[in-house]
């Protein structure tokens, strides 16, 4: 297939960022929609996406669709539909049915009909525990039949062993930075660094180390895979050497222990620093003007809301106080939290869903 239509999975409220990036890494951006941006390429761009997109959730491939009015039509018409251009029979499958706004409603009839379809016409092999999921959604009786070629999300880098208590998924990491404005070029300081992810993936980024780099990908199992292929795709990476700071610090020990760990499976511990203190205690780096992003606790998960207000405030005194010239991100769910700080904050970013709350990139322009 030449033209497939992949779908680049994302939060709510990231797909103009990820737009961007994709736009930025050469593809063919068709549209953004609820939760994703729609590209078209065939498919060594799928495998590319998956390898070189630092925002994306997962790449789902539009393998093909029909119109379905009842499930009869869709037993028949998924019988003859050509599983073999992308599936292989000896690698296991499951299946996952949507419904919507269609006269077919019952989602786990067409389930039904579609794994009998794949098992009797095509061969398959079915598992609940399969890597590879097949999606069909089935929306104003229009039948869309997609293959997840990730597998993992792949905000799993494959670099992580320490997670700290609220982690900072690394895509989404890779989109705050992006609506930050990093370009790979800015020193970047995180405060409350937990494990380190936005210093880890500042430096990943400025080092073009590609984030799909070390792990493997559903696709790898799909019949239209060819090794060679991807092989010289992945070879074509042209990695630099950051000259910039990369600063992550914790009051937390353990965290700081955590994510020197994970900077050294990343392959960038010569480029960041993590060191154990307080806010209060946060030196300035040397060198021009850079970006400060932290993901303080917002009181929903971690901490006693009460107590945060101290904690935000004293983060705002000491970024007032001693990053002149830099821009500052700070992330959170709580607004009174954020203006706590005190900081210049400009207008608001699109909220983001995450893990059942809407939170919020509130950025400012180079401090006084």
């Amino acid at each position: 297939m030449s033209d497939l239509e992949l779908f680049l999975s994302v939060a709510p409220g990231f797909e103009n960022a990820l737009a961007a990036e994709a736009a930025r890494a050469g593809f063919s951006v068709q549209g953004t929609s609820t939760g994703g941006v729609t590209v078209n390429g065939d498919w060594p761009d799928v495998w590319r996406a998956n390898l070189v997109l630092r925002g994306a959730a997962r790449v789902l491939v539009r393998i093909g669709s029909f119109r379905v009015m009842h499930l009869a039509q869709l037993d028949k018409r998924a019988r003859k539909f050509p599983w073999g251009d992308t599936l292989r029979k000896d690698v296991p499958i499951k299946v996952d049915v949507t419904c919507r706004k269609s006269k077919i409603y019952h989602a786990k009839a067409a389930k039904q009909r579609i794994e009998t379809a794949l098992t009797e016409s095509f061969g398959a092999t079915l598992s609940d525990k399969a890597d590879i999921t097949l999606k069909v959604r089935i929306e104003d009786d229009l039948c869309t039949i997609s293959l997840d070629s990730s597998g993992e999300s792949l905000h799993k880098r494959g670099h992580k062993s320490f997670v700290g208590k609220a982690p900072m998924r690394e895509n989404m990491a890779a989109l705050f930075l992006e609506q930050m404005g990093y370009d790979g070029t800015q020193s970047i300081v995180d405060p409350m660094c937990g494990s380190g992810t936005f210093a880890i993936e500042a430096a990943q980024i400025a080092a073009n180390l590609w984030p799909g780099r070390d792990r493997s990908f559903a696709f790898e199992k799909f019949a239209s895979f060819d090794q060679a292929a991807f092989d010289k795709i992945r070879s074509g990476a042209t990695n630099g050497t950051p000259t910039q700071v990369f600063y992550g610090s914790d009051r937390d020990a353990g965290a700081i222990k955590g994510a020197r760990e994970n900077a050294a499976r990343a392959g960038v511990d010569d480029w960041v620093t993590f060191e154990h203190h307080a806010v209060s205690d946060l030196p300035r780096p040397d060198g021009a003007p850079g970006i400060v992003i932290v993901n303080p606790p917002y009181g929903a998960r971690i901490g006693n809301k009460k107590l945060l207000y101290a904690v935000y405030g004293a983060l705002g005194k000491t970024l007032l106080d001693r990053f002149s010239g830099w821009r500052v991100g700070i992330i959170t769910s709580e607004p009174a939290l954020a203006k706590t700080t005190g900081l210049p904050f400009e207008p608001e970013n699109p909220p983001i869903s995450h893990g059942g709350l809407r939170i919020q990139l509130w950025q400012t322009g180079p401090l006084p």
